[in-house]
């Protein structure tokens, strides 16, 4: 699904949501006003996003097209490719022309954990992409419906252990960060709840809505709609720090779980080889639009904290990511298999 952005007018958190209900087809044009002697990029660019429309990376995704599309005067155009947790769109950038013409904007998932939790990965992490800019924080949280009996950390593991091995949660597929997030929880609290994966996010939300599981982890992207509607209530958030979307909202390692913390990430990177002035061009300006105020509000509101790495930033926090993530695989026992 393929929608090109203009600068007719920044997108809201309005159309944001309108592409979460509809996953619509926003379809526009770019005038050119990249400088006559500037080559790159001289024709569409496209961004491909290993997700459904809807998820948070999908919206950050649209929202950074949109502005380097302003930035650069060319059309760039989100084109989602989801499925097989990420690695279908991943491994179609890495084999795509390293020209600066694809690129791709994924995180831990495909970018991270896919490296230890599937014993034949189609594509390397590490070496076959190349950073560009790392684009946000996505703090995951744990939602439940409204009408849940539980308000905070400690009433929600009471009523799970209460009943033991009776409860289930949503992740958006086997091997997903909200998956193994929600493992590393269950051994550092010892509860016995049921994994059902669903086939991405959007379909794990309507689990939870619909009452077919009792919770789950997701960005704060995915969720806020339902959070701001009244539908769901959050109960933690798992990384280190709250949450710029949420500041009222305790982590876990806040409620009782001291040291807890598991993070999502946006990342915008190119094929390995793409040439080094195109990457440069491109960091430039991803990091110019990532500290203007606006688009950082923009971010915040769509339930991000925006990050302003280099490419040798992004590219040595990835590869520490790879590690990290190694390790929460271990621990959960989680496998492709």
């Amino acid at each position: 699904m393929d929608s090109l952005f203009l600068p007719h007018g920044r997108p809201s958190a309005r159309i944001a949501r309108l592409v979460l209900l509809t996953a619509a087809v926003l379809v526009a044009s770019v005038p050119s006003l990249a400088p006559a002697e500037s080559a790159y990029p001289s024709r569409p660019v496209r961004v491909v996003v290993p997700f459904p429309p809807g998820q948070g990376t999908d919206l950050i995704a649209r929202q950074l097209a949109y502005h380097l599309a302003t930035a650069l005067g060319q059309s760039f155009f989100v084109e989602n490719r989801p499925g097989a947790a990420g690695i279908i769109g991943t491994q179609l950038v890495k084999n795509a022309q390293a020209d600066g013409y694809t690129l791709l904007v994924a995180g831990g998932g495909p970018l991270a954990i896919n490296a230890s939790f599937y014993s034949k990965l189609p594509y390397d992490p590490v070496k076959d992409f190349q950073p560009i800019a790392m684009i946000a924080a996505v703090p995951n949280v744990l939602v439940v419906r409204s009408d849940f009996p539980a308000n905070n950390l400690q009433e929600l593991v009471a009523y799970v252990r209460k009943n033991d091995g009776k409860l289930n949660y949503a992740s958006s597929g086997n091997g997903v960060p909200n998956h193994l997030i929600m493992e590393l929880f269950k051994s550092a609290a010892s509860l016995h709840i049921t994994h059902v994966p669903y086939q991405g996010s959007g379909a794990a939300i309507t689990g939870v809505m619909a009452g077919q599981v009792a919770m789950m982890f997701d960005t704060a992207a995915a969720v806020l709609p339902q959070v701001r509607s009244g539908r769901f209530k959050v109960i933690a958030t798992a990384g280190a720090k709250r949450a710029l979307a949420l500041p009222d909202v305790p982590t876990i390692a806040e409620q009782g779980y001291p040291g807890f913390a598991a993070q999502g990430w946006s990342a915008l990177v190119a094929p390995a080889g793409t040439p080094p002035d195109v990457i440069r061009r491109l960091n430039v300006e991803a990091t110019a639009i990532l500290r203007k105020p606006e688009v950082r509000a923009e971010l915040i509101t769509l339930g991000t904290d925006p990050m302003q790495f280099g490419a040798d930033e992004t590219a040595a926090y990835i590869k520490s990511e790879v590690a990290h993530w190694a390790q929460a695989v271990k621990i959960s026992g989680a496998h492709a298999d």
